[in-house]
């Protein structure tokens, strides 16, 4: 696995593990999970998700064009 690789799966694990601090804390502090936290939320599991999902479909037709 190189380097660019690395960094990109480093900050998708970030972005879903600041998450669910975030929504914890949001939650103990707050009693309630604001808009600007959930909308915070759906934007980093969309952002982590298209991250592993391109990757793994990049994979996927690679394997397929060298078959």
């Amino acid at each position: 696995m190189d380097r660019k690789s690395q960094i990109q799966y480093a900050c998708a694990v970030l972005l879903i593990v600041s998450s669910i601090v975030l929504a914890f804390v949001s939650d103990f502090v707050h009693g309630d999970v604001p808009a600007g936290t959930l909308m915070y939320i759906a934007q980093a599991f969309l952002l982590a998700g298209s991250i592993f999902g391109l990757d793994a479909y990049l994979r996927s037709i690679t394997h397929t064009i060298n078959q």
